[in-house]
């Protein structure tokens, strides 16, 4: 199945775009080619550059929180595991402890770093990192792949609190939900969502075999899902009979 997901809120959508970084960065860091380790450090530029928001690292700190007194108010539950909910409690804990004591935004660290920020001052321009604008980058990227791999991890280190937080968020939310078969009815599926409840994400699983792909609107009051179909055009066309999909709305 492939899955899709589609944030109803800014903060999700800044959560989401981040885990998608951090997963490249750490698929990235495991090979050995510096081309791969190239792409690394690109990522960890992408990464402070979402992370620059003003307010992303207080509105983690308030999501890790508001989850931990949203959980304590289970203990006691005969019908809760209690070790399970301790345990996780524990890790919204240390979450948030860890996020809280680093000082400044995920990464600043890095900015005092003279020979990453000449780097990152030429990553956006095309071809801006050729061994003749860079050649102290290209004599690193010579480097053995272990201390490429070790210079790397030492960098990431400063956006791992960051990281654990946002994947334990994000691991919350998507259990909070329960999915559901439904039907697109000549590709196209709307829901009204209840009033009173606020979700904010939507997951949709899809048949890789049916071909199909999603374009996913919603807002706070309904649900709207028209499924496509990439033809040899290279263009999306709607399809015209049904199409059987896996959603998931998660509060």
């Amino acid at each position: 199945m492939i899955l899709y997901e589609y944030p109803f809120n800014e903060r999700i959508r800044t959560y989401l775009r981040l885990e998608h970084l951090f997963v490249r960065l750490s698929e990235l860091m495991a090979r050995e080619m510096p081309l791969d380790h190239h792409f690394a450090l690109t990522t960890i530029f992408e990464v402070m550059d979402v992370a620059a928001r003003a307010d992303l690292k207080s509105d983690v700190l308030k999501d890790l929180d508001k989850q931990k007194q949203a959980l304590a108010a289970f203990r006691g539950n005969p019908a809760i595991a209690s070790s399970v909910l301790e345990q996780v409690i524990a890790q919204l804990e240390n979450c948030f402890t860890t996020l809280n004591t680093q000082p400044g935004k995920a990464g600043q660290p890095l900015t005092e770093n003279d020979w990453l920020m000449s780097i990152r001052s030429r990553v956006g321009i095309p071809g801006g990192t050729c061994e003749f604008d860079l050649p102290a980058y290209y004599a690193w990227q010579h480097r053995s792949a272990g201390s490429r791999q070790a210079d790397l991890q030492r960098w990431a280190a400063t956006l791992v609190p960051l990281a654990e937080s946002i994947q334990l968020l994000l691991k919350l939310l998507r259990d909070s939900g329960s999915p559901q078969k439904v039907v697109a009815a000549a590709g196209q599926f709307q829901q009204n969502l209840p009033q009173g409840r606020t979700f904010q994400l939507l997951r949709l699983a899809l048949d890789p075999a049916l071909g199909l792909v999603p374009e996913i609107s919603g807002n706070r009051l309904m649900v709207s899902i028209r499924l496509m179909r990439h033809e040899d055009d290279d263009r999306l066309h709607t399809i015209s009979d049904d199409g059987a999909f896996e959603l998931t709305l998660c509060s």
